[in-house]
């Protein structure tokens, strides 16, 4: 095929690009612009290029220059996560990474691909989905420097928990709603475990034996092994089979359109006599679950403020009482493995007062005036 242009296709480029075969020497490559008089001036350029025999050196050149294309691929045959690494290999446009020299990627460039990507999305969004993978494709392929997040990415540090009295208000009311949710609730509150991380466990992980719930995946990307506390092998142990939902068989009345009317999976077996490849808990994650929850709430008489009031919270009180009543440290909250870096359990140490905080019972007031040793003393 003779040396042509190719016109810009929308979604995936918006520059023409060169391709073709000249005097046997194959081309393929961006002309770098959406205006047709600069492309065919670039093109009548690489004809000449190839005349003098320059080009096939250029070319060389140009390909032991590695992209961030190139670092992508690498990354991902070496087992790198790639889910979020898509959009930003397929976008285009002056800002796109996908063709930019790996030298040639700096800060500035970072923060205007994530800003034209993403226009509109918080800094904890755009740090999971655009400054993380591409720092894991940079750090695979040997790019020194430390990338910037954005202000922000980490999320307020302010943090909600739930007293003792609050949490055995909140168990009661949630068994009530549903007994096996008060056994969901129970087990969050008392491992720290992501609501994820709960609802995909399988009823073979569980082994109330030696108190421990296996989960071979988490957010960390590793598989862990979860203490379970004797009151939350307690709850398991009592946890009676499901019951049947009522069908119009069954019920004083005929059900309306939308009332549930079909029979829970292995309703009447035990629960824990159920087959090993079941699922744990049978709860999917979304509006119903999360009403759930609102009406426990609602029940025990809680108010949260509204990003503080979901499951998360179960896992900031297992935080908060492991410090407080287990004398944990961050680093040892470390060590439970619910968290990875140190500096993600930190927040929970400040949740506590510490001794130097507490001298300030030593301050005078105005009713310590005039004790032995306390109080203000009159200069003379």
């Amino acid at each position: 095929m003779p040396l042509t242009l190719r016109p810009p296709r929308p979604g995936k480029t918006p520059n023409y690009e060169i391709r073709g075969t000249y005097l046997g020497v194959a081309v393929e490559r961006s002309a770098g612009t959406p205006d047709k008089k600069i492309a065919q001036r670039q093109l009548r350029a690489i004809k000449r290029s190839i005349e003098r025999g320059e080009f096939e050196q250029e070319a060389l050149v140009a390909s032991a220059e590695p992209t961030f294309l190139s670092g992508a691929v690498a990354y991902l045959k070496a087992g790198g996560e790639g889910k979020y690494l898509g959009p930003i290999l397929e976008m285009t446009g002056a800002h796109a990474l996908r063709d930019c020299l790996l030298r040639e990627i700096d800060q500035i460039k970072i923060n205007n691909a994530a800003a034209t990507l993403y226009p509109k999305a918080t800094p904890q969004t755009l740090n999971r989905q655009f400054y993380t993978p591409v720092s894991a494709v940079l750090k695979h392929v040997g790019v020194e420097g430390r990338i910037k997040r954005p202000k922000g990415w980490r999320g307020k540090r302010a943090k909600s928990w739930l007293e003792p009295e609050q949490a055995f208000a909140l168990l009661p009311a949630a068994s009530a709603v549903d007994q096996e949710f008060g056994l969901l609730c129970t087990t969050l509150l008392y491992t720290g475990m992501r609501i994820s991380e709960a609802l995909r466990a399988k009823l073979r992980h569980l082994d109330l034996d030696r108190a421990a719930l296996y989960l071979p995946e988490t957010k960390n990307g590793e598989a862990r092994t979860v203490y379970l506390p004797p009151v939350v092998v307690s709850a398991f142990r009592a946890m009676p089979p499901r019951g049947s939902r009522p069908t119009n068989a069954t019920s004083a009345r005929p059900l309306a359109r939308g009332e549930p009317g079909r029979s829970r999976i292995d309703a009447g077996v035990r629960f824990l006599e159920r087959q090993p490849d079941t699922k744990l808990f049978r709860f999917h994650q979304g509006g119903h679950l999360r009403k759930l929850l609102a009406t426990a709430m609602s029940n025990a008489g809680l108010s949260f403020p509204p990003r503080q009031r979901g499951f998360h919270l179960f896992c900031h009180t297992y935080g908060t009482w492991m410090v407080r009543f287990g004398k944990l440290d961050n680093f040892g909250l470390t060590r439970t493995g619910r968290w990875k870096d140190p500096r993600s359990a930190e927040v929970y140490v400040h949740t506590q007062l510490n001794a130097e905080a507490r001298l300030a019972a030593r301050l005078p007031t105005p009713q310590s005036r005039g004790k032995s040793g306390e109080g203000h003393r009159q200069r003379s």
